[in-house]
């Protein structure tokens, strides 16, 4: 079963936060006033209460009538304060009501044993604790409506150098080696995101120090077996003839080629080459280049354009596809020139999962069905030399390995290269577009 994820930004998390805390804060306080508020009405109350029935009580031990409505034994008097009065003492008394608002009591005792009582409804001091709740609704409300507004104030300002943080992350990733994820984060306050950054700028430091060693290292050995294996093969030339001889000079061959395959991916991995620009009509330009390097591939030319591009290291890109779709697909092979964009197609069993998913790597040819010879370098070549060009090379199926497509052919693989519009500049860089206006 599939469980439910629900995905959010920090920016509306610190808000939610924020905005909870203030309501939260505001309710506590709204209820503490009102509390204190009532209270300290019905003190009043009380007070005021028992100050009307004492002044009372003297006119009713002048023998005159009590006024002020007043009673003299009231049987509406609640119990305890009856009691109270008769012991001799003179109280106050909140009788609640559930409807209404509550009523105020107080009594006093006369000297001829009788008890003297008024009562009054809270009804004025009601409606000023109803206007406080209004007030304090009120303010709780822009408590939490600032708060809110605070909130996305800084989570806004969070995510956004969250942002910043994860996009130079993945010009990182991406391989580029000048970007400095604090410097992208920029800000005057330092916070845990300044930290973060920090810390992924010295990870990538160290990673490309480890990548840097290692192409280092495999250019090495490329290079010290430069030497031997050309010695290898102008020996093998004054072998006499025959088949062992034959086998020699393949093996010995294809270590060279090896060795070159190696020196030149080095050599791409350290970002030093430059593309040499030269205007050049793709499409004639891919149909010789087919012809000369597999003649039995067809070649369709969509729509034909010139491009600012390096003859050399396009030729090289086209090389290597056809030469994988030749050794690893079927025939026929079908190469389409449509505008800027180049398609190589064979039918045979498609690229390996894995390929489709990560991308060209050094000596891994895939899956049994495109594996058996070679070291997985052609592709890894292919794509660096798209770097080097500006362009983008992709990867895909016709359809799932063993399946047909809809014209009842194999499944192919199909490799697409993406010249740029703009070709780079002789420092490797892509000049500055300026918009009209």
């Amino acid at each position: 079963m599939r469980s439910f994820t629900f995905r959010t930004g920090i920016r509306w998390k610190i808000t939610l936060a924020i905005a909870a805390v203030g309501a939260l804060t505001a309710l506590a306080l709204s209820l503490v006033v009102h509390s204190a508020a009532r209270v300290s009405m019905l003190e009043s109350a009380r007070d005021a209460q028992l100050e009307r029935v004492q002044y009372a009580s003297r006119t009713a031990e002048t023998g005159r009538k009590p006024f002020m409505g007043a009673k003299l034994n009231d049987p509406d008097l609640p119990a305890d304060l009856r009691e109270k009065a008769r012991s001799g003492r003179r109280g106050t008394y909140i009788q609640e009501k559930p409807k209404g608002n509550p009523e105020v009591w107080a009594a006093v005792p006369l000297g001829n044993g009788q008890v003297l009582s008024m009562h009054s409804g809270f009804q004025q001091s009601a409606n000023m604790v109803r206007d406080l709740d209004r007030a304090l609704v009120v303010g709780s409300l822009a408590v939490v409506i600032g708060s809110s507004a605070l909130g996305v104030l800084i989570g806004g300002q969070i995510s956004r150098r969250l942002r910043k943080a994860a996009a130079a992350a993945g010009r990182v990733a991406l391989g580029d080696p000048q970007v400095r994820v604090r410097d992208a984060v920029g800000g005057v306050v330092r916070d845990e995101t300044d930290d973060l950054a920090r810390a992924v700028d010295a990870m990538a430091d160290t990673l490309q120090q480890r990548l840097e060693a290692e192409r280092r290292v495999t250019a090495d050995i490329a290079h010290e077996l430069r030497t031997p294996v050309t010695g290898l093969l102008t020996a093998a030339e004054l072998l006499p003839p025959g088949r062992p001889t034959e086998l020699v000079r393949d093996r010995a061959q294809a270590m060279r080629v090896l060795v070159e395959d190696v020196l030149e991916v080095a050599r791409l991995d350290s970002a030093s080459e430059r593309a040499e620009l030269q205007d050049v009509a793709l499409g004639e330009f891919v149909g010789r280049r087919v012809a000369a390097l597999m003649p039995e591939a067809t070649v369709r030319i969509v729509a034909d354009e010139i491009v600012s591009t390096d003859p050399r290291r396009l030729e090289r890109i086209l090389g290597n596809l056809l030469a994988n779709a030749a050794r690893y697909g079927r025939a026929p092979v079908q190469v389409d020139v449509e505008g800027r964009v180049v398609r190589v197609r064979d039918h045979g069993p498609g690229f390996p999962e894995a390929l489709l998913r990560e991308g060209p790597s050094r000596f891994r040819t895939g899956s049994t069905d495109r594996a058996g010879v070679g070291h997985g370098l052609g592709l890894t070549i292919a794509a660096g030399q798209a770097r080097v060009l500006g362009a983008r090379l992709t990867f895909r199926n016709v359809a799932a390995p063993g399946g047909v497509d809809r014209e009842g052919e194999a499944a192919g693989a199909v490799a697409v290269l993406w010249l740029p519009e703009h070709a780079p500049t002789a420092t490797g860089s892509f000049p500055v577009v300026r918009l009209p206006g």
